[in-house]
């Protein structure tokens, strides 16, 4: 059976649609890097005069166990943290400063790999925050903090997919949030597409034009 997405491109279709009817003033829309990029691209040829840059943040895990996602951070802000696993981990913020400051480097060189020039685009202007999903929503809430800085006149997330209890804690931070689907039954971002593979750095660079 087909799943709701055949691919981020088809999604980024489907989220422009919705975001067409927001009648946002001169839109921007940011991609996640990497996967909400290709879903930006897609939406902002719906909307015809939104313009797209990227932004990236990094997830940061406990020392040796990278499956473990104790929060994230961007280039700009502070670093948000998923208190409860922070507890389970027996870890502080402090001791994972190291942890930090290396992963806001990977950021950085994220996006001046890709050109981002979201900080100087920002001000006064509507910017969408756009994912291909969330699952646990702290990468997505490191880079609506760090977009929030910048001035826009409205700040808002899109996504075509989201689990409920992400979607609440990200509408604490946006003014308004735009998710196509939000199933009880949440696994995986994965599951809402039947193409959903890793993208590199090329494949970024590649749908921005750059």
């Amino acid at each position: 059976m087909p799943r709701p997405f055949a691919d981020r491109a088809a999604a980024g279709r489907a989220l422009g649609e919705r975001l067409a009817a927001l009648g946002l003033e001169r839109p921007l829309l940011i991609g996640l890097a990497r996967g909400g990029v290709p879903v930006a691209v897609a939406a902002a040829a719906v909307l015809g005069d939104a313009e797209v840059d990227v932004g990236v943040a990094r997830k940061i895990t406990a020392p040796g166990r990278p499956e473990a996602g104790l929060g994230a951070v961007a280039v700009d802000g502070e670093p948000v943290w998923f208190d409860r696993a922070l507890r389970h981990a027996g870890l502080t913020p402090e001791a994972l400063a190291d942890v930090v400051a290396a992963e806001r480097r990977e950021a950085a060189r994220r996006e001046e790999a890709y050109g981002a020039g979201r900080r100087t685009r920002t001000a006064g202007r509507d910017v969408v925050l756009v994912d291909d999903g969330v699952a646990t929503g702290m990468t997505v809430l490191a880079a609506l903090d760090a977009i929030a800085a910048t001035g826009p006149a409205r700040l808002l997330l899109g996504v075509p997919v989201a689990s409920p209890p992400a979607l609440e804690r990200l509408g604490e931070r946006a003014d308004a949030v735009v998710a196509l689907l939000v199933p009880a039954d949440f696994r995986a971002v994965g599951d809402a597409y039947d193409h959903f593979g890793q993208l590199t750095d090329d494949d970024v660079r590649r749908v921005l034009g750059r």
